[in-house]
């Protein structure tokens, strides 16, 4: 394939219809050079009326079309443009006008095989020359783009599509071209198409790559043809969405039962009108649906009306269509959509008829019915559950029978199936925003201030059709500094995975609270799930993963002072470990049973960490994302994880991008920590002999450690508490004695342990008791305060804040 001559003219147009671009293309198609036209209105260089352009524009985000153009030495050009308005999420919009001009002729086709498999392939196809300029498109491309070959002919995708999307296909056809293999690309080229791109080098028989092939593997849309109404009646209102559903009613009704038809919905299913009720002034709908008989197919052939499942309508060059899918119509009262929704059954026209010709010639969201000609119109509602959920609309070309009894019959059929599809989806839609928003109510909304680690985190819903699952994360301040880092995955998906997930991550707390050792602490959050496994059970004996059996957890513990990590998992993946220089690995922890199972025991693993050290954790959703093996997916993600980044947050969007290669089919909740370290100018030990001679000693210890410290306004709060926690270990509990205080900034701890298990037990004094008064005066001084058990002893614990004094 030679290459073609060909140069791009673009200009930018603002919102006012100001010129603010101008290409050397433009330049070379027109005369003018950019200073002589930047800055004037573009309706100086038409040469035809500038309201009919802009008529044509009204409500439009893309157009395509011939425009009559006044060149710098006074004739007319008459050129094909295709225009995209572009509407940043910063700034202002703004239309950019593109057109192709093509010095040589086209090249000739191929053989008729050739030309017959281009043309009917289900896949959208398009060759773009060594110059990356488009040269052919099938009609598939065609429907989903909404976009004749003419229009695309001579312009490079990011003129086609733009977006970032196209630009990475533009490189990747490029890197085809270079390395004569063929490239892939994960992302979307827009809303129009499915992913992912395959771009193939197409070679001579040389061997020289000539041009690039660009594929749709999964086509956007289905293109199925109804054989009975059995067959097709089965396909109607199986969609995962309200719009996927609306476009299956066109799919088996386009040309058996219309020739071109349009599905107008209600934006709120409360927003539907009964069908007794009153015949409501104009109605608001938004355009689910669009489809005709395309070119040369079906018994409407010749009409020159090609339009695109759900993703807008492809007509013949120069005849506009008006509102587009996904955008809003406001019908007239009286107007044959809102008279159907009014009467609440079926209404057949004839658009001969003065009203609704009328009502087709002036009303945007009838524009598509002005252009296929038709001229027998069927409306009908969707009803479902007694309520009016929109409205189809079915037209016939002259050419054939107006619609009949037997045709109401179908309609009416086909409507039904499609408003119950489109009820369920919206059923569903409605059980992912509640499932949605107990999960998110259930997960922390803020990271709690701890000073022992730097942490960040992401939580990903599930995009399947199964809905959000259980996958949570948790940080838990701990006593003596520490904190614990937890991650799980319910098993399941839906509202009854959620509300098992609250409870575990209640239960994680409540345990967490009271200090138990990560194995024990796992072992009673597995009696937790059998509990519940029974109650569920018992009250629904079919109920799927009833309490969360199957249930994987992963709790750890870090200690800044100590700098040692406790891990134990409950069969869910280990964490991954890069040390501060740069090597990345995983904890080696004992996966231990999942949740709920029973009898088996947990077993957890401690390890020391050098301050700066990374910890990921993460559920298994993470890897499920992606395509490859498990093994490559690992790779990358210890590649993302020894990168150095700036911030924990970069380190969590690189894992994810690396790692995701389209919308998660599970949850997927990430926590990335980096560990801190208290050094010995905040801790402060020391030992203490068994003797009540040494509360005043570890009295004047405290004194001097805070004056060290500058918390000279904590010292007379600080030494009563020495004082009870020093006099009770003491006397109730048995050497060795220790007494630690760790500043950490907001707060001061004081701890003292001992070597007794017995735990310390606060009561209310009587008036003649002699003791019985300490724990309730230290409980009244601190913050929190409590106790931990070690595999020997104990150690009482008192939390009091710095920033309230």
């Amino acid at each position: 394939m030679e290459r073609q001559s060909t140069y791009t003219a673009t200009a930018t147009i603002d919102e006012r219809g100001i010129l603010t671009g101008w290409s050397d293309g433009a330049r070379r198609l027109l005369g003018y050079d950019s200073s002589a036209v930047v800055g004037r209105p573009a309706a100086a260089l038409l040469a035809a009326d500038v309201t009919v352009v802009r008529r044509a524009l009204t409500g439009r985000n893309r157009w395509n079309g011939a425009v009559p153009l006044r060149h710098q030495d006074g004739r007319c050009v008459e050129l094909g443009v295709l225009a995209h308005r572009r509407a940043p999420a910063t700034g202002t919009a703004d239309w950019l006008v593109v057109s192709a001009v093509t010095v040589r002729a086209q090249p000739p086709r191929g053989e008729p095989l050739e030309e017959w498999t281009f043309l009917q392939s289900p896949f959208p196809l398009a060759i773009f020359d060594a110059d990356l300029r488009l040269v052919r498109a099938n009609r598939r491309l065609e429907h989903a783009l909404a976009l004749p070959e003419a229009a695309m002919r001579g312009l490079r995708l990011g003129h086609i599509v733009p977006g970032a999307g196209s630009e990475e296909a533009a490189r990747s056809m490029r890197r085809a071209l270079e390395s004569g293999r063929p490239q892939e690309v994960r992302g979307r080229l827009g809303p129009e198409l499915g992913r992912p791109t395959v771009l193939t080098p197409l070679k001579d028989a040389d061997g020289r790559v000539r041009a690039v092939c660009l594929s749709v593997p999964q086509p956007a849309q289905d293109s199925g043809r109804p054989g009975s109404s059995r067959e097709t009646g089965s396909r109607v209102g199986t969609a995962a969405d309200q719009a996927r559903a609306a476009q299956e009613l066109g799919q088996v009704t386009v040309p058996r039962l219309a020739d071109v038809m349009a599905v107008d919905l209600l934006d709120s299913p409360h927003m539907g009108t009964q069908a007794s009720g009153p015949p409501p002034g104009r109605v608001v709908l938004r355009r689910a649906a669009l489809r005709a008989v395309p070119d040369g197919d079906g018994p409407a052939s010749g009409t020159g009306v090609g339009v695109g499942v759900g993703v807008g309508v492809g007509v013949g060059v120069g005849v506009g269509v008006g509102v587009g899918v996904g955008e809003v119509i406001v019908c007239p009262a009286g107007s044959p959509p809102a008279r159907c929704l009014a009467v609440g059954r079926p209404l057949l026209y004839d658009t001969a008829d003065p009203a609704v010709a009328e009502w087709a010639a002036l009303d945007p969201g009838a524009a598509w019915l002005r252009a296929s000609g038709a001229r027998s119109l069927l409306t009908v509602p969707l009803l479902a559950e007694g309520s009016t959920l929109g409205v189809a609309l079915f037209g016939r070309q002259p050419e054939r029978e107006p619609f009949g009894p037997e045709d109401l019959r179908l309609a009416e059929e086909f409507t039904a199936k499609a408003a119950a599809g489109i009820e369920q989806a919206r059923a569903h839609a409605l059980a992912r925003t509640t499932t949605m928003a107990l999960q998110r109510s259930l997960l922390p909304h803020t990271l709690p201030d701890q000073a022992a680690m730097e942490i960040a985190t992401r939580y990903l819903p599930a995009a399947s059709r199964a809905g959000v699952g259980g996958d949570w994360f948790d940080v838990i301040p701990l006593s003596g500094a520490r904190v614990a880092l937890v991650v799980g995955d319910v098993v399941g998906h839906g509202i009854r995975a959620s509300a098992t997930m609250g409870r575990l991550r209640t239960a994680v707390r409540t345990l967490a609270d009271v200090d138990l050792p990560a194995d024990e602490l796992l072992t009673h959050l597995d009696d937790l799930v059998l509990r519940l496994a029974a109650d569920e059970g018992s009250a629904d004996p079919a109920a799927e993963t009833a309490g969360g059996i199957g249930t994987t957890c992963l709790y750890a513990v870090y200690d800044p002072v100590s700098r040692r990590c406790t891990v134990a998992r409950a069969g869910h993946p280990p964490p991954a470990v890069v040390t501060p220089d740069g090597l990345v690995r995983f904890l080696d922890v004992p996966a231990g049973p999942p949740l709920g199972l029973g009898g088996l025991p947990f077993e957890a693993v401690e390890t020391e960490l050098p301050e700066g050290t990374l910890l990921a954790l993460y559920t298994d959703g993470l890897f499920e994302a992606r395509d490859h093996d498990i093994d490559e997916a690992l790779d990358k993600m210890f590649a993302a994880l020894g990168r150095p980044a700036k911030s924990l947050d970069s380190v969590c969007d690189r894992v994810l991008t690396e790692l995701l290669s389209h919308r998660p089919d599970d949850d997927i909740a990430l926590l990335v920590a980096r560990t801190r370290a208290l050094h010995e100018d905040r801790v402060a030990c020391w030992e203490l002999d068994s003797e009540f001679t040494v509360v005043a000693l570890a009295r004047r210890f405290a004194d001097e450690q805070l004056a060290a410290w500058g918390l000279d306004d904590a010292a007379f709060t600080t030494e009563l508490m020495v004082s009870e926690l020093v006099t009770n270990a003491i006397r109730y509990g048995r050497p060795p004695i220790r007494l630690r205080l760790i500043h950490q900034g907001t707060t001061l701890t004081c701890e003292v342990y001992d070597s007794s298990g017995t735990t310390p037990h606060m009561r209310r004094a009587r008036i003649f008791d002699e003791g019985g008064r300490g724990l309730l005066l230290v409980a009244q001084l601190a913050e929190r305060w409590g106790t931990r058990h070690d595999r020997i002893g104990k150690t009482v614990w008192a939390e009091q804040s710095l920033t309230a004094r």
